[in-house]
């Protein structure tokens, strides 16, 4: 028979566990409403101003019937006389939805190039249309990957780069192939390819043997200045030279062989100089660094900008070439300014806590013919992402698509604090609903690259802990050295020291907001992806400062990550050294060596497919804590690679982080 105390014992676990039922369930939908809201906002994926300045071309991503992105997506148009009205669509078919987008204005600013699935379901092609009213053109008829085109000056050629037979997306962030048969054979390479408009005439200008990442047509169109390397795309980026290419016979001539990485390479108006962007950068697409200037026949580069205390993410030439306009990232933010070609001086024209892009990653701006006008992509912390146009500075916003959303984070601030000799930038979101008389956990979000930057942007529906704020957390945001928005000097400072001077600066912004603000030094956690997946592997094998860890896509031992990943050569000037060459730097900054340190329960996540971070250096890492008897949950994502594309494993990544953390700081 069972006594009294017993019924009273099991009534009262019956309540409580009902009680946890449904706490876990109000939490759960707590987290999907946000999520939903995020899923909600109106996304764009390009942002193009013709050269007169008069109408905006963009990308609209268009959803799924869920609200869910669709990888499908809409290219319109509208004049700048009346941006309030709606703009119109181009498009290679009828009805839909496809996949439409890399616009590219002609010089004459009455047509739009641009790429579409409309009549090829599984093969993007170029097509030429009317921005007043027409039928498209369609121009090419190929089989592989097709990419950036654009118009020669005088308008009778589009250029374009193509990978021809490609077997997947180009691009380290997509979906590796699947390893099988004989490995080391075959390489696709990304040529420089022109069409002829008028007759859609293809020509394979560039060696079969080189890989073009990016390029630019000369003044009178006879040529083109390109960044290219030697080998597989995804992984020689990193060691890519300046070449020249003629645009008759495909001659290709090396001009330069930079000491670091370069980007956006731009001809002067008078077509004797080309400027580019250089410095130590992680990862193909995150641009940062000085803007220096070669002459087009070759010989050495010349830093417009020493000591510049800012990186450049993209840069143009203004008409008369005295000057060249730059995009900063400037101490966490945005700036614009001028560059004197010839004196070096800098003149800020605009700088804000906001983000300007035209698009995802893509921190550029769209310039008009004037070099005054432009375009782009205007979001923020709190302020979601609308397209804006007109004289820089003085931009008129051209969408209202994202009127209806809301922040779901509470107040953020740019922080600073000093570490060994450094001022170190960082982003703070507070709480939701802040109540300063309380007492609240603290959540680390490390960003990758490590050449990136924390950035002010509208929150993202992949690993983005805004959705912490919302559960009343404080979040911050750290830029440490080695990131961008500083300049070159405060990038280079983690080179062969990856994990301690940086662990060091984000340890020291711990410090600065546990003073300062009312956070339980008991209920600290950490969190990144990719380079912020590391940084989280490294700091809980370092210190039991924090309590609950997220890796995702994290590198667990740099030596075995050497010989597994898709793009080896972005170590080499971090480290100095291949790992066969120095073993041992690889191993001072391998978190597995000091896998016996660890104490904190982790939350490990990756997708199988990843090429940067691939999933073996998880394995490594949750096979030690399994070993250990470390706390731990290690979700792989079938089919994804270094991103995560499909919206159910974003949902499923955001609803773990928020119940990890919960369980072990709330």
């Amino acid at each position: 028979m069972v006594s009294r105390a017993a019924r009273i014992l099991v009534t009262h676990l019956v309540f409580l566990l009902a009680t946890l039922v449904c706490s876990a369930a109000s939490q759960k939908s707590s987290v999907d409403a946000v999520l939903d809201s995020l899923f909600a906002v109106h996304g764009f994926r390009e942002v193009a101003i013709s050269p007169d300045g008069q109408r905006v071309a963009w990308v609209e991503a268009l959803p799924d019937a869920n609200g869910a992105p669709s990888g499908d997506s809409a290219i319109v148009v509208t004049s700048l006389a009346s941006p309030a009205a709606a703009g119109r669509r181009i498009t290679a078919g009828s009805g839909g939805p496809y996949q439409e987008h890399d616009i590219a204005w002609a010089p004459d600013s009455r047509e739009v190039a641009f790429l579409s699935n409309a009549q090829t379901p599984d093969q993007l092609q170029l097509y030429v249309a009317n921005v007043t009213g027409g039928s498209a053109r369609k121009l090419t008829s190929l089989t592989g990957s097709l990419d950036a085109p654009g118009w020669s000056p005088d308008g009778k050629t589009l250029a374009l780069l193509f990978t021809e037979n490609a077997p997947r997306a180009p691009g380290p962030l997509e979906p590796m192939t699947p390893p099988s048969g004989v490995i080391g054979g075959k390489v696709y390479e990304q040529r420089l390819t022109t069409v002829d408009v008028a007759t859609g005439r293809i020509r394979q200008l560039s060696p079969a043997d080189l890989y073009v990442y990016e390029y630019d047509w000369s003044p009178e169109g006879k040529q083109f200045v390109a960044t290219a390397a030697h080998g597989a795309g995804d992984g020689n980026w990193y060691v890519a030279e300046i070449y020249t290419i003629d645009a008759a016979w495909g001659e290709t001539k090396s001009l330069y062989r930079p000491p670091y990485q370069i980007a956006v390479p731009r001809w002067s108006p008078d077509g004797k100089n080309v400027a580019f962007i250089g410095g130590l950068m992680s990862d193909e697409g995150s641009i940062g660094g000085d803007v220096f200037l070669l002459p087009a026949t070759g010989g050495e580069a010349r830093n417009l900008t020493p000591g510049f205390k800012a990186s450049a993410s993209w840069l143009a030439w203004r008409p008369g070439g005295a000057e060249i306009l730059m995009l900063e990232s400037l101490d966490g933010a945005s700036g614009i300014a001028t560059l004197g070609v010839r004196s070096g001086q800098i003149t800020p024209l605009w700088s804000g806590p906001e983000t300007l892009s035209l698009g995802w990653w893509n921190f550029a701006l769209s310039l008009a013919r004037d070099g005054k006008s432009c375009a782009l992509l205007r979001e923020s912390f709190s302020e979601p992402p609308e397209i804006w146009a007109g004289p820089i500075g003085a931009w008129r916003q051209v969408t209202n698509s994202n009127r209806e959303a809301h922040a779901s984070g509470g107040k953020v601030e740019s922080i600073h604090w000093s570490n060994d000799g450094f001022q170190v930038q960082g982003w703070l979101t507070y709480p939701r609903d802040y109540d300063p008389t309380r007492h609240y956990p603290l959540v680390v979000e490390v960003h990758g690259g490590p050449g990136a930057m924390a950035r002010p942007t509208w929150p993202s529906t992949l690993f983005d802990f805004t959705v912490l704020s919302h559960e009343g957390y404080f979040v911050l945001r750290p830029n440490p050295r080695g990131s961008f928005g500083q300049g070159e000097a405060f990038t280079r400072a983690n080179v062969k020291d990856f994990g301690y001077g940086d662990l060091r600066d984000i340890l020291a912004g711990v410090d600065f907001v546990v003073k300062n603000l009312p956070v339980d030094n008991e209920r600290v956690g950490i969190g990144g992806w990719s380079y912020g997946g590391f940084m989280t592997m490294w700091a809980v094998t370092q210190t039991h400062r924090f309590h609950a860890a997220v890796a995702g896509a994290g590198i667990a031992n740099w030596q075995s990550y050497y010989g597994e990943n898709d793009l080896d050569q972005w170590m080499i000037p971090f480290f100095g050294a291949s790992v066969y060459d120095d073993p041992a730097v690889y191993a001072k900054s391998s978190p597995l060596n000091f896998i016996k340190n660890v104490k904190t329960p982790t939350l490990i996540l990756v997708g199988d497919r990843d090429g940067e971070c691939p999933i073996p250096q998880s394995f490594e890492f949750w096979h030690a804590l399994e070993t250990l008897g470390i706390e731990n949950e290690f979700v792989v994502y079938s089919n994804e690679g270094h991103l995560i594309f499909d919206p159910e494993h974003r949902r499923d990544i955001m609803r773990r982080t928020v119940e990890w953390y919960d369980r072990h700081l709330k």
